[in-house]
């Protein structure tokens, strides 16, 4: 097999390349997914994200090791392993981040990645079907972004709360100004999800120069003469090659990337050679500069019918699956959050630094099912935290998760900050007209004073986890741990590109499905202008 353009990966940013590439119907292009094809209905239906986490046909089943910032826990890492990535069991939150994470990305030497370099890439690839237009947003995309069409009470007593406590109504947090409180905006068409491949593939999978391979995993990038001429697959139990005339391109995610990477022979030799793994480029900084967004989970008990009390028989549950299949609404059409805030800890600060996740339903562990009592959760995490991880091979065999190693909450600003944004929940709770809602704090509960820092971040160590946006291990930039430079080319390898969230030199102020997705956008041009030229 050979092709001209082989992209690894068909997730939020793989996707979009091969749409784009494919497009130019002078040049083949292969999509390689080690998953199955997305033909599992719990996908589609928004509230599938609980059967299809944890679930090995659709998640690659990441654990990490045992992290001392969260009180020596090891955690799940949830990331797609199917058709659409992740965008195909995520939790369907559309968030774009700030300007200013762009801006700083052009300022660390990332020429061409500012907020006006991207934005075009944002407006391209969405169809907005929301009520607030402004220039920022795109009308002919092929992702379909829409307001929720759910809400619940307990998420509107919860806005009022926070503008009560002083923080203001958005009517875009994906605009020029990101702060303010809000429901989310989604993913979704029709009641429907609109993954990555929903959007992108599907509407081109029939092309004559498009080949969508599942089912096949990538071991490793070919390597002659320091350029890259094409990939190893294990595909049906056999090994295959797929040769790329011009260019391979990784979009395997912030885990798969760095790990075919390494084992290509690509990263600090320090960590390739005890796997017997020839060095073709020693880049220090592959697996390293791991950043994640760690949530912290208040949850409160209410007097308000909530998803757990809405969904607690079989008969309730029957009534939501019969309205959802007449109408495409209810229950099922949920996202992982409904309402969102994006906050300042200190007025000080130039923008938000913590962002919330309110959602009408409240869980120990969302694959156990919610808690038998009313209650909702409003999670809280820090935006752009400062502790960086790193990930390492266990051996030189594919199959073999690497390991991974978070660094959660290594530095005082990060403790500081994800402290004072439980506090924020805490009072936004206290306030009306929520609070006259709320009959206990189910956690941390009373035995956790609100001003009590210590107790408050030991809780926090103990029960945070992660919301699912590892970022970062093959990071963009001009300085010596730079991975990738800013037209998202290797170091020292001809021919190889990265293309996803393993790229970001900063992790973004939120969710992290939309900036890849504009990723990939933006590779596109990257690539097809490097050939034309």
């Amino acid at each position: 097999m050979e092709f001209d353009f082989v992209i690894v990966g068909a997730g939020s940013a793989g996707c979009a390349l091969a749409n784009r590439l494919s497009a130019d119907a002078r040049y083949s292009v292969a999509l390689i997914e080690a998953g199955p094809a997305d033909r599992n209905p719990w996908i589609h239906i928004p509230v599938g994200y609980f059967r299809t986490m944890g679930n090995p046909r659709s998640d690659w089943m990441y654990v990490t090791e045992q992290d001392d910032g969260i009180a020596g826990r090891s955690i799940a890492w949830p990331r797609g392993r199917v058709l659409g990535g992740s965008s195909s069991i995520n939790g369907l939150l559309y968030v774009r981040g700030q300007p200013q994470d762009y801006n700083y990305w052009a300022q660390l030497g990332c020429t061409g990645w500012s907020w006006d370099n991207v934005l075009p890439f944002f407006k391209r690839s969405e169809t907005w079907h929301g009520t607030h237009s402004n220039a920022t947003r795109g009308s002919e995309g092929p992702l379909s972004v829409q307001e929720s069409r759910l809400t619940r009470e307990i998420v509107d007593k919860w806005l009022d709360a926070a503008v009560e406590a002083g923080y203001k109504r958005t009517e875009d947090y994906n605009g020029e100004d990101q702060e303010g409180v809000g429901y989310f905006q989604l993913t979704m068409k029709k009641g429907r999800r609109c993954s990555s491949a929903v959007a992108y593939l599907n509407p081109v999978k029939s092309r004559e120069n498009l080949t969508i391979l599942t089912d096949a995993q990538t071991e490793k990038v070919l390597i002659e003469e320091g350029r890259a001429s094409g990939i190893r697959i294990k595909r049906h139990g056999a090994m295959e090659t797929v040769r790329a005339r011009k260019e391979v391109i990784l979009s395997a995610g912030a885990i798969g990337s760095p790990q075919i990477l390494m084992l290509s022979g690509i990263g600090d030799p320090e960590d390739l050679r005890p796997h017997g793994i020839e060095v073709h480029s020693a880049l220090q900084g592959v697996g390293k500069n791991l950043q994640d967004h760690l949530q912290a989970r208040p949850v409160y008990k209410t007097n308000l019918s909530t998803i757990n009390t809405e969904a607690n028989s079989l008969f309730k549950q029957g009534m939501m699956a019969m309205q959802y299949a007449l109408t495409q609404r209810g229950p099922m059409t949920m996202a992982a959050s409904l309402g969102t805030g994006f906050l300042k800890t200190e007025g000080r600060l130039e923008t938000p630094d913590i962002q919330f996740h309110i959602q009408p339903w409240s869980a120990d562990k969302p694959a156990d099912g919610p808690h038998k009592f009313s209650a909702f959760t409003a999670s809280v995490l820090q935006l752009r935290p400062e502790s960086a991880g790193h990930l390492s091979l266990t051996s030189a065999n594919m199959d073999d998760h690497p390991e991974i190693h978070p660094n959660y909450l290594a530095t005082d600003l990060d403790c500081q900050t994800l402290v004072k944004g439980i506090q924020i929940a805490r009072r936004i709770a206290r306030t009306d007209p929520l609070k006259s809602h709320i009959t206990e704090e189910h956690a941390p509960g009373v035995d956790v004073a609100l001003e009590d820092e210590e107790a408050t971040l030991d809780w926090a160590r103990r029960t945070a986890v992660t919301i699912y946006h590892p970022t970062g291990t093959c990071k963009m930039g001009i300085d010596d741990k730079a991975v990738v430079d800013p037209r998202l080319r290797v170091r020292g390898i001809d021919g190889l590109r990265v293309a996803d969230a393993s790229i970001m030199p900063q992790i973004v102020s939120g969710n992290t499905n939309a900036p890849c997705i504009m990723i990939g956008e933006k590779a596109a041009d990257l690539v097809l202008e490097d050939t034309r030229s």
